[in-house]
């Protein structure tokens, strides 16, 4: 989402295990340098070993570029499978066809080793690799060792890369495991990084994705290397974070807050918490409740996670409303039932003829997100000029509305049923805002620049990226969630809305206390939010639409 706003040409902080994007500390070269002398000896078995996240399939896959066009590979992801499909997986592979009808391990052994002597006369060689090895049951990995057998009387015909986590090595230092030990020809293990190589990693990636400008200064990233640990995945997970935070301020650097929220984000909210049993039980039944009512999972992607609090947060850090993912709107919610609901408003809806979402060549591409906020501002009555250049959300803020970023679908739109601003798309991909005001059973009613146009939804999901931003009011003193426990002003208002909506008395305590967090969570099991009892965004804007039905809606269509 934040890729444009940077000007980068990819995303620089992926986990996925992209080659191109290896950062070559010391303890990387040396894996890499273990692998490629493992597989230029005479076979045997290779073992590259490192903590989660160290990056050992990124080494492995770089390796396999270097490779001469004359070796074979094979590469195994998950090897929890018992020594016959471990064979029968490696046939796969190699596409080594098994003669025999019903075949076992020794119709597998002898067919692979029958192409490996024939590879061998072709001057070809063979590599198998096996990920996440340390998941290897001890007698497949026995059947490993036998394949090592397969031999000529100069060389090896199958040279093995065991690629796993430190208990990989616990289970070769085993005693009934020696035989296999006494096959491995090299072995490394990867270690994080160090805290001056966090500073040179982060801008390495920024580098080849094609930042021009400095987005994570250096000065940030001892702070980086003291929450991660130097774990590249982790440092991944917290800069990409920190830099949709940065997106989601309209900022052109990441700062100091950001990246605090950005580490308890990724890092902090992995910690364990302990909870009374009888709330964990509690939560169990809610939980399982909403998954028999489901049929799809919440939102969960990367913005979802960015905006996603725990319970311990207090004071926000951010400058938008910041949800978490236990308070987000199920995918499969149903449409929000209202006087004037989508059925009341689909003659309106039909007035308009159905067309397309392409932009208007007459309005200039550059005003969309300029055009799209000063209609929100418009439905929500604030008398403002939006900017194209960022800072709406700030504007908004000055007026007493937040925005509320997130990607989702159809269903949560309806769900949150407020006009927003969807990042869209046309046939030649060039990206442009348009404005949600209106959406019915198939149909949506958008502005796209100055035009009011009625699409339908199924052309809609092609063009529309699932990014959008609404506003929405907060009641005074709310942070960023409110959360059991928690004494705030808010919680007054909460308590006041909620007797509006489920009708209960209420004792108008300014704490929120274990009965009013049961209200909450059937309030949240009623609406599909998944009910924790937390009043984040999500829930606090259906709340706040239930207890006080006037404003801006996409159900009726009001302008405010």
């Amino acid at each position: 989402m934040y890729k444009d706003y940077f000007r980068l040409g990819e995303m620089p902080f992926s986990i996925v295990p992209d080659p191109r994007f290896l950062f070559m500390s010391n303890r990387h070269r040396e894996a890499l340098a273990h692998l490629l002398y493992g597989i230029q000896g005479e076979g045997g078995i290779v073992l590259l070993t490192g903590e989660v996240g160290t990056g050992k399939t990124t080494v492995c896959r770089c390796m396999l570029e270097q490779l001469p066009d004359n070796i074979d590979v094979a590469f195994i992801l998950n090897p929890l499978m018992s020594a016959e499909e471990l064979l029968q997986t490696i046939c796969e592979e190699y596409h080594i066809a098994v003669a025999a009808e019903r075949p076992g391990i020794k119709a597998y052994v002898d067919a692979i080793h029958h192409w490996l002597l024939e590879a061998n006369a072709h001057d070809r060689r063979a590599i198998l690799i096996i990920d996440e090895a340390q998941n290897l049951n001890p007698l497949v990995l026995e059947q490993l060792r036998l394949l090592t057998n397969l031999e000529t009387n100069s060389r090896k015909l199958l040279q093995i890369i065991l690629i796993g986590q430190p208990e990989l090595q616990e289970m070769l230092a085993r005693p009934e495991m020696r035989q296999v030990a006494q096959r491995v020809i090299a072995r490394y293990h990867l270690t994080q990084l160090a805290p001056e190589e966090v500073r040179a990693y982060v801008g390495h990636r920024l580098r080849v994705s094609g930042a021009a400008q400095v987005i994570f200064p250096d000065a940030l990233c001892d702070k980086l290397h003291r929450a991660t640990g130097g774990v590249p995945r982790l440092i991944n997970l917290v800069c990409d974070r920190a830099l949709l935070g940065t997106y989601v301020q309209a900022r052109q650097e990441v700062n100091a807050a950001t990246l605090r929220q950005a580490i308890h984000e990724v890092v902090a909210a992995r910690q364990p918490t302990r909870r009374p049993w009888r709330a964990m039980a509690l939560g169990a039944v809610l939980l399982g409740l909403a998954a028999l009512a489901a049929t799809t999972a919440p939102m969960s992607d990367a913005l979802s996670d960015w905006l996603a609090p725990t319970a311990a947060r207090t004071a926000p850090e951010a400058a938008v409303s910041q949800p978490s993912p236990a308070d987000q709107p199920r995918a499969d919610a149903a449409p929000v039932a209202t006087e004037a609901g989508p059925e009341a408003s689909q003659g309106k809806d039909n007035a308009l003829p159905l067309a397309g979402i392409e932009w208007p060549e007459q309005v200039a591409r550059t005003d969309s997100e300029m055009l799209a906020f000063q209609a929100l501002f418009k439905r929500s009555g604030i008398a403002a000029a939006s900017s194209s250049r960022g800072g709406n959300c700030r504007l908004a803020e000055a007026h007493g509305l937040r925005c509320y970023a997130a990607r989702g679908g159809i269903a949560d739109l309806r769900l949150l049923d407020h006009p927003a601003l969807l990042r869209l798309s046309d046939a030649s991909r060039r990206d442009y805002a348009a404005t949600l005001i209106g959406l019915e059973q198939k149909t949506a009613r958008l502005l796209v620049g100055t035009e009011e146009r009625r699409v339908a939804l199924v052309d809609l999901a092609e063009a529309w990226s699932g990014n959008f931003i609404l506003l929405w009011k907060a009641p005074a003193g709310f942070g960023e969630q409110l959360a059991p426990g928690q004494r705030s002003p808010a919680i007054l208002w909460l308590r006041q809305a909620m007797s509006s909506v489920d009708g209960i008395a209420d004792n108008g305590s300014s704490v929120f206390d274990p009965e009013l967090a049961r209200r909450v969570r059937a309030f949240q099991l009623a609406e599909g939010i998944r009910p924790d009892g937390y009043v984040g965004p999500v829930t606090a804007i259906r709340i706040g639409a239930r207890s006080n039905p006037g404003g801006p809606r996409l159900s009726n269509n009001k302008e405010g």
